[in-house]
């Protein structure tokens, strides 16, 4: 198990435990040493595999009890306590958690008066009115809580590309060390990087399929074999991930990977282009009558159709083949393009580490500059920083950058805040501290839900405000788990525009907000991006990736991308600046 497994299930017992016994030290216990598991970065199988019980114990925050613990699940992969809370209390905790505004502590409330197990039973009690006269609740909640089930039912069997990814990754990898594996690919959405992902698809050229095959099943995390055949197998995954894999010839390795990267729609319009060319295009290659003209590279299937090569990102019919036709793709934001990031928190508020921690993290990630965007008063059970505090963190940052300047090292660490966007679309720092600020990023952390009309004007005084430079994860969803404020995006951006604000693209994967759809929007207008970590512990710079995909899935380029230029070129452009 690799660490993000592991802390999730050392979360789970937490959560269980406060439902069990409200929220009590023990319950926190387990929750902090969940987080600090994701923040560490040798695997914790490693770390056990050196020094045992010891080393586990020498981790912050662990002692005996959840060294105990973790050993077992280290060593047999399942956790006995986790085991025994599931059957004293059954209910289905990851879905019930899922839904907006409930946590252990409401599920606790629930199941204790409603005996509330699972989705069924909580809408079946929502939609009752039985839920409204509960000590906590009321009418408003019970209403969200039907639009939370609801929401949840529309994006029902899809996972995290940052859940999915990784472990496709890691499947590649494995494969290649089997003997005769020449090529093992992940094709289909997780290829496109779509925000979510309903099931994998790997492809394979190897000498034997058989081998693979084997393997494939046989695999730790399988617990249902779907299809077993002698070249194409399909598994579900403990976790209820579908994972398809296709061994395929190296002649048909290009048109597999095509025909199975997908688009469905970007497929069909291929296949036309080759019908009126006299030619057909399949999975197995492109044909000339029953002789292949190519296949081997998808390279070779766009240039044969006389199309440039197009991005994976981009294959989703929405104008890249027309464009592919005149060779006018635009130049998408690379992976390694970005200098710095933009939202940055630190443990002055709900990160994990020190200022000088994440810039270390930083500089480790590749970046040359980092904004501190910690939280502001109002989310004060976040730790939010008042007028005092920040200007104690304005001193402690110059701090930061004397010791770098020292050390010889040539990072910057800037000055900012996420600062709150209030009700009526003020913010929640006077004037006088944030023009202090080196950058100053804006965000929506409540009233989500207000009318259409009210929230476009929010936030439209919130981002014209002369001291606001970036608009921080603009929508504030969180896929699959809380859909998108309702404002007018046309009005909003329109005002961006014109007022010469930000946009962000938070890269955290339950983030990636804006949409593609609404990036698209912004590179249209001439609005300019911004992507960020959102990072509250140095391991999340590596997210940095999925903000970098989701923007160029909205064909944004590196003239698009603010902190794709170096940092006198980025403050030069901010509003304030000019």
């Amino acid at each position: 198990m690799d660490n993000g497994q592991i802390a999730r299930v050392i979360r789970e017992v937490g959560e269980y435990i406060q439902v069990d016994e409200g929220l009590s030290f023990r319950a926190r216990a387990y929750d902090r040493a969940a987080e600090t598991i994701e923040s560490l970065v040798e695997p914790l199988t490693d770390t056990y595999a050196k020094g045992g019980m010891t080393a586990l114990m020498g981790i912050k925050g662990i002692g005996r009890g959840l060294g105990d613990a973790l050993e077992e699940i280290i060593t047999t992969g399942k956790s006995s306590l986790h085991e025994e809370l599931k059957r004293a209390l059954p209910i289905d905790l990851p879905a019930l958690n899922s839904v907006q505004g409930l946590g252990p502590q409401k599920i606790r409330v629930l199941y204790k008066e409603l005996k509330i197990k699972n989705l069924e039973d909580l809408e079946r009690a929502a939609t009752a009115g039985q839920i409204r006269v509960l000590t906590g609740f009321g009418e408003k909640s019970e209403e969200k809580i039907l639009r939370g089930v609801e929401f949840l039912k529309r994006g029902a069997g899809r996972m995290l590309l940052g859940d999915v990814l990784p472990w496709g990754r890691n499947l590649e990898k494995e494969l290649l060390k089997l003997k005769g594996v020449r090529k093992a690919t992940l094709a289909g959405s997780a290829r496109r990087r779509r925000e979510t992902v309903g099931d994998l698809d790997m492809l394979v050229v190897a000498d034997d399929a058989s081998p693979v095959m084997d393997y494939f099943i046989a695999m730790p995390d399988v617990e249902e074999i779907l299809a077993n055949g002698p070249t194409k197998s399909a598994v579900r995954l403990k976790n209820g991930l579908q994972v398809d894999l296709r061994v395929v010839p190296a002649e048909s390795y290009g048109a597999a990977l095509n025909y199975f990267t997908g688009s469905r729609d970007h497929n069909i319009v291929l296949r036309q282009i080759a019908q009126d060319k006299g030619l057909k295009l399949n999975e197995y290659g492109l044909f000339h009558g029953d002789v292949a003209i190519a296949g081997f590279t998808e390279e070779g299937i766009y240039a044969a159709l006389g199309l440039e090569f197009v991005p994976p990102e981009l294959r989703e019919n929405g104008g890249e083949v027309e464009l592919a036709r005149d060779s006018a793709l635009p130049v998408l934001i690379g992976y390694s393009d970005l200098c710095g990031d933009l939202q940055v928190q630190t443990s002055w508020t709900d990160g994990v580490h020190s200022i000088d921690e994440m810039a270390e993290a930083a500089m480790a990630a590749g970046l040359d500059y980092m904004v501190v965007t910690d939280h502001t008063k109002r989310l004060a059970m976040m730790g939010g920083l008042d007028e005092k505090k920040i200007r104690l963190q304005m001193k402690e940052i110059d701090a930061v950058n004397e010791r770098l300047m020292s050390a010889g090292k040539k990072f910057k660490v800037l000055k900012g805040s996420e600062c709150d966007i209030l009700k009526d679309g003020s913010l929640d720092l006077p004037d006088d501290v944030l023009c202090e600020l080196d950058v100053v990023g804006v965000s929506i952390h409540s009233y989500f839900d207000l009318p259409r009309d009210e929230q476009t004007t929010r936030v439209i005084k919130a981002i014209t405000n002369p001291h606001a430079d970036i608009f921080f994860h603009p929508t504030a969803r969180k896929i699959n788990a809380r859909p998108a404020c309702d404002f007018d995006m046309e009005a909003v951006l329109d005002a961006a525009a014109k007022a010469g604000t930000v946009m962000e693209v938070d890269a955290f994967p339950d983030r990636l907000d804006l949409s593609a759809e609404y990036i698209r929007m912004c590179v249209k207008r001439g609005i300019k991006l911004a992507i960020d970590s959102d990072a509250h512990d140095r391991a999340h710079f590596s997210v940095l990736e999925y903000g970098i995909a989701q923007a160029r899935r909205g064909w944004a380029q590196k003239e698009d991308i603010v902190n794709a230029w170096p940092v006198e070129k980025m403050l030069g452009m901010l509003k304030k600046s000019a």
